[in-house]
């Protein structure tokens, strides 16, 4: 290996390190948690923001993102929305 050769290993190698301590998939950031309240049976489930990102692909501004209860299997929604009994 000439010794060109090893300056450029070397250097691939350090924008590697370089690279990691960025933290490039965001692994050290904190996640967001939604609280979801079912409607049938007033079970509570925390549910990580990106989840709920991803149920909202398809759904127009005003529309609400719904998921299925592990309780019940019932109809949950953000329970800031929930209407009061």
């Amino acid at each position: 290996m000439s010794l060109s050769q090893k300056k450029d290993q070397d250097n691939l190698f350090g924008d590697i390190d370089e690279w990691l301590e960025d933290d490039p998939f965001g692994l050290d950031e904190e996640i967001k948690i939604v609280i979801f309240k079912c409607l049938d049976c007033n079970g509570t489930d925390e549910v990580p923001d990106y989840i709920i990102g991803e149920f909202s692909v398809d759904k127009n501004n005003d529309e609400e993102v719904e998921l299925h209860c592990p309780h019940c299997n019932g109809t949950m929604i953000r329970a800031k929305n929930v209407p009061s009994d």
